[in-house]
């Protein structure tokens, strides 16, 4: 009699520190789980440094181009480049406009005007009055190619709708602007 009570308690035993062992081994499972969703939370992929370099560098070539455009409104006496200076400038304005809307969406910050650009923008100011015409000229040609480079690249890097969607809006326009610029730059010369 006194071994049945002993048998009844090792069997107890046994199955309460099974339960605890497996609670105990689910409770851990849980846990790699929760840590695994903590560090997605902060990782990047590369499509979204893709995109975010994207948006700091096309918002970083727009403002420079604003500024060269605001700079000939100033400076120069052409009416030509008086009224490409300010399409090129409304046109850039809602540009940079839409780059910061989509760059907020996606939580990207959009930083200072690098100074490679500044330097541009000083040689700018820097220019003679006959010289100014086809300083600006080239200036923003070369800008508006390295946007145009910017715009084609992200296109072929990314499948985000809006993105994609903003490139076939502006990428004629930037086009038609080079044209034109490429245009007055024959007329001058």
């Amino acid at each position: 009699m006194k071994a049945a009570p002993r048998i009844k308690a090792t069997i107890f035993r046994v199955l309460f520190l099974l339960a605890i062992t497996v609670c105990m081994a689910s409770c851990k499972k849980i846990n790699p789980v929760e840590i695994s969703l903590k560090n997605e939370t902060f990782t990047k992929t590369e499509k979204e440094e893709i995109e975010a370099f994207f948006f700091i560098a096309t918002a970083n070539v727009s403002k420079s181009i604003i500024s060269k455009s605001q700079i000939a409104q100033q400076k120069s006496s052409d009416f030509t480049i008086l009224e490409l200076s300010k399409k090129i400038e409304i046109n850039q304005n809602q540009l940079l406009q839409d780059i910061s809307e989509m760059a907020n969406r996606k939580l990207v910050i959009i930083t200072e005007i690098n100074a490679t650009h500044k330097i541009d923008l000083y040689d700018l100011i820097d220019a003679s009055s006959t010289d100014f015409n086809a300083t600006y000229l080239n200036s923003v040609t070369e800008s508006l190619q390295e946007q145009i480079k910017l715009l084609e690249s992200i296109s072929r890097e990314t499948n985000d709708k809006t993105i994609l969607k903003l490139v076939l809006q502006y990428l004629p326009e930037q086009y038609q602007i080079l044209r034109e610029m490429q245009k007055i730059k024959n007329e001058i010369n």
